[in-house]
């Protein structure tokens, strides 16, 4: 059985934190975006807030459909490049690419057009009603650019090149940062959008890394080269593609289905609690950025483990990133439970209310951000070795049959009210925790990679 490079150049913690800490910073800077947006939309007050806060996890779900492609690209590249196959890595890369494209083309042709009954649909309020449809139908024609740039960052994750997307990512989030300002209020010639201007200014930096993005990969200097005759769809191929990204996309589109319903319930209870839920979001956002982040060093690093036919040190990889899941983000968890009202008075700095709210909101969930890395860990392993099903599932059944309707249920039938949904956060993320760690230890998911690991790694460009 072939032995990982990786692991005999060093130590596994040192490798692991290699590749994790520029995903980090990356997700980190890439939530930036929404951070900003809220900083300055909160100097126009609490209904620009809401306006945007209702709409992001529209956005999200509608990104959640492609992005699951773009995770089957890091493990399919991870894989070719445990098996040192680098005529597979461009190949695979091209094809990635191409899907891709026209994935990012039709949604934001149909975010664009359904923006008003989608706005209508999570309930906005009229006094927010305008300016989230136009936040949402901006933003909808950068979905092209936000997906080619995603998956440039998915195709250099998965040959271990994390430095370079975060230094891109990096740039452009300096520049948002000065561009929100100049759309949102004006400057000089150029006049102040109010809310869309948030939107604008993302669109412009999202086209610049997109760009930078694709020049990299056709240059193929960097590890992998892409090229146009590699982009004539091989239908074999693509099916093997889409049998592995679906049940992703699913996974995070689920996710941000959830996220949705759970602001049609939020929406009952009237604007303030809006914004409140919507600053807790971004912080919750800003703190599974670490698990996020871990847990696609997971994937690929048990993807190279599982290319170069080491299964052992896969499951050594899984230990470890479970036990930095956990403490790490406990006590980050800790942290933020302390400084939760100041927090929220940094977005929100007029409105006494939306902060008391929005601090509760961050305290009742911060104790479980351990137990909600575990389960990002286990679900990055069971993503390296292309059992995304796995992590479909697990994530299904906590936000679907734990976490939603218990929102439900304390929101509507107890005298917790809208403190309900607080609490469906923290219980959920206990039950997804213990249902994948157990199936983790089961060992299934060895099994199932040994058996088909050679299919996998047979496919042939024609």
């Amino acid at each position: 059985m072939q032995k990982d490079n990786t692991l005999q150049q060093g130590s596994l913690i040192n490798t692991l934190f290699s590749i994790a800490w520029p995903i980090i910073m990356a997700n980190i800077l890439q939530t930036a975006y929404q951070l900003i947006d809220t900083f300055w939309l909160g100097r126009l007050g609490a209904n620009a807030v809401a306006a945007v806060s209702i709409s992001f996890p529209i956005l999200f779900l509608v990104l959640s459909l492609g992005a699951g492609l773009t995770l089957a690209g890091t493990v399919i590249i991870s894989q070719y490049k445990g098996a040192n196959n680098q005529k597979m890595i461009d190949f695979s890369a091209s094809q990635t690419v191409l899907i891709i494209f026209f994935i990012s083309i039709f949604l934001a042709i149909l975010g664009y057009f359904s923006a008003s009954p989608l706005m209508n649909l999570v309930g906005a309020g009229p006094e927010i009603l305008a300016d989230s449809v136009t936040y949402f139908k901006v933003s909808s024609w950068g979905f092209v650019f936000l997906f080619m740039f995603f998956v440039f960052q998915s195709l250099m994750r998965g040959i271990g090149n994390v430095l370079l997307p975060m230094y891109i990512v990096l740039g452009t989030v300096l520049l948002n940062l000065f561009l929100d300002p100049i759309f949102i209020f004006g400057f000089g010639s150029i006049p102040g959008y109010g809310v869309a201007g948030a939107a604008i200014a993302s669109v412009i930096t999202q086209g610049l890394s997109a760009l930078v993005g694709m020049i990299i990969l056709f240059r193929g200097k960097r590890g992998i080269r892409i090229r146009l005759a590699h982009m004539k769809p091989q239908f074999k191929w693509v099916k093997r593609m889409f049998q592995l990204g679906i049940p992703a996309s699913l996974e995070q589109s689920s996710r941000a289905a959830a996220m949705t319903v759970m602001v049609m319930l939020v929406t009952s209870f009237g604007s303030e609690v809006v914004a409140a839920y919507g600053i807790g979001a971004r912080i919750l956002s800003l703190v599974i950025v670490p698990a996020l982040g871990l847990a696609i060093a997971t994937t690929t690093l048990v993807g190279q483990q599982v290319g170069a036919g080491n299964i052992k040190g896969a499951e050594k990889v899984g230990d470890l990133s479970v036990k930095i899941a956990f403490f790490g983000l406990t006590g980050v968890g800790l942290m933020l439970f302390v400084f939760a009202e100041h927090l929220t008075a940094f977005f929100v700095p007029n409105d006494p209310q939306v902060i008391k709210d929005g601090a509760q909101f961050i305290r009742i969930m911060a104790p479980s951000f351990g137990l909600l890395g575990v389960q990002q860990v286990l679900n990055g392993l069971f993503n390296g070795t292309r059992f995304t099903q796995a992590s479909l599932l697990i994530s299904v059944f906590s936000l679907w049959m734990v976490r939603f309707p218990l929102a439900f249920v304390m929101s509507q039938r107890t005298d917790l009210a809208f403190e309900g949904i607080w609490w469906a956060f923290p219980l959920s993320n206990l039950v997804a925790a213990l249902v994948a760690f157990i199936y983790y230890k089961t060992g299934y998911w060895k099994i199932r990679t040994l058996r088909h690991r050679g299919d996998w790694l047979g496919a042939k460009t024609s």
